[in-house]
């Protein structure tokens, strides 16, 4: 079930006699134990599994919407070319009373002026930002920066989601087998207890022969349950990465054909396209971007100010029925000394860029070191199949060769019982190589930077994240949160 033909699956079926002491039922059982490695033909591919996790992983949705909030520092930024209106409307109602002295022909009097009215004004304030030391532009590359990355991070994200399911996929499938022998093999051996038990009835064996026997049973009954708990257990991954219930799997082949040819054609396109290194690269622009932000704050402030106040029934005076006033000015402002905080902020934003940069060198480092080991172990994969089929092999003809043995009497009961479990072994083995091989042909796509829905050639809508930052990008007004579809 972990490889697309008959070869591939090591599904050889015994090829020695079926005349033994075993039986019959008991050669056949062994020797079609690795039968359910061949999937039906319909059912959960592996394709279908990746497209799941892909649209429905809530990991990857999750970051699929922080790219999205990334996406509103561009407009954020951009908003400081923009003017800023204001309206301001005030409204009430007041009493007042003045008294004051007067004196008329050397006699002074005091008269009292007392009134009610209800005074209201309106205005309106705008302001436009003519130069700030180029602030604005800075911060809007900046935010454009953090956006390249956040896409990049998106990628990663991809990637790790896409491997997890096809790992989770082939864990399932590789545990789902070695259950399977393992039952099978029980099977095989409570068969071959039961037939020690005849024969130490009619005196062809001792009663230590009918205790190995018991033993193996019981042993095997020991791996079913780890092999149980294991598969249990990737069932629960499977549910979890990609979103549902496994039904039955169906095969799955590699995917080598979409990595390089070589190891130094795999490190340099690796160290290319590698989304943690296109992030790193843009974190150094976005650092980049903040230091020269920083240092606008040393830069003067130019700005202009249109103001327009109309008021009626003037709170200062109950004897003023209305006026207005309108103004345009300018602002120039300097900054001389402001306690030394931009200073250190300058300082701080150039040692954050000098980080940046070493990250880039880390992540390239590490992306080549991936590149490195996930070759090794394809290699390695590929020549652990040919390894254990072969083994798969020898064991089957051992097997064979001491059970004819042991019914002449040059072989005992432990002796069969071990070729047996060595067959047992050499299956499990099998079914572990072609999970391995799998496996590690996607963690070489992925140390690449090419796993992706796109390469893979997956049926499914691709998640296109300029859709999003075109919709909000230049956007003056509305909080509809666009679908970003």
């Amino acid at each position: 079930m972990l490889c697309a033909d008959r070869a591939w699956l090591g599904c050889e079926m015994s090829r020695g006699g079926r005349s033994s002491w075993l039986g019959g039922v008991a050669v056949g059982v062994i020797a079609c134990a690795a039968l359910p490695l061949a999937a039906p033909a319909q059912g959960e591919t592996l394709e279908s599994a990746l497209v799941k996790a892909y649209q429905n992983n809530p990991t990857l949705n999750s970051q699929r919407a922080a790219t999205r909030a990334t996406d509103e520092g561009v407009p954020q930024a951009l908003s400081g070319y923009r003017p800023k209106v204001t309206i301001i409307g005030t409204g009430g109602e007041q009493i007042a009373s003045t008294t004051t002295k007067s004196v008329t022909g050397g006699v002074p009097s005091y008269p009292t002026v007392a009134g009610y009215n209800g005074p209201a004004s309106v205005g309106t304030t705008i302001t436009q930002t003519l130069y700030n030391g180029f602030q604005t532009a800075n911060k809007t590359r900046q935010a454009e920066s953090a956006v390249l990355a956040s896409r990049a991070t998106l990628r990663v994200a991809e990637q790790t989601v896409l491997l997890n399911a096809a790992t989770a996929y082939m864990n399932l499938l590789r545990d789902s087998a070695i259950f399977d022998l393992q039952r099978r093999n029980v099977e095989v051996l409570q068969e071959q207890l039961k037939q020690t038990r005849d024969r130490f009835n009619v005196g062809e064996v001792t009663r230590t022969d009918v205790a190995q026997a018991e033993s193996s049973v019981a042993a095997g009954r020991s791996q079913v349950l780890l092999a149980e708990a294991n598969y249990t257990a990737s069932r629960a991954t499977y549910r979890q990465v990609i979103g549902n219930e496994p039904g039955k799997l169906t095969p799955a082949t590699p995917v080598d054909r979409f990595s390089p040819h070589n190891l130094p054609g795999a490190v340099a396109v690796g160290s290319a396209n590698n989304p943690a290194v296109n992030t790193a690269q843009y974190n150094v622009d976005v650092a980049l971007q903040q230091v020269k932000v920083a240092e606008g704050a040393l830069y003067p402030t130019v700005s202009v100010q249109g103001a327009f106040t109309n008021n009626w029934l003037s709170p200062q005076s109950i004897s003023v029925m209305n006026g207005y006033n309108a103004s345009v000015l300018g602002t120039l402002s300097v900054p001389i000394y402001q306690g030394g905080a931009e200073y250190s902020a300058i300082r701080q934003a150039k040692e954050v860029l000098g980080q940046k940069r070493l990250d880039l060198d880390t992540a390239r480092d590490q992306v080549r070191q991936t590149v490195v080991q996930s070759w090794g172990q394809l290699d390695a994969a590929k020549g652990n199949i040919e390894a254990t089929r072969a083994q798969v092999q020898a064991a089957e003809i051992a097997l064979n060769g001491v059970r004819e043995e042991a019914r002449v009497g040059q072989r005992t009961t432990l002796d069969v019982l071990n070729a047996q479990q060595a067959l047992v072994n050499a299956r499990v083995a099998l079914v572990t190589a072609q999970h391995d091989r799998v496996v590690a042909s996607y963690t070489l796509l992925s140390s690449v930077g090419r796993l992706s829905p796109q390469v893979l050639g997956l049926s499914v809508p691709d998640y296109n994240p300029t859709v999003h930052y075109q919709q909000v990008r230049d956007s003056w007004a509305g909080v509809r949160t666009p679908d970003g579809r």
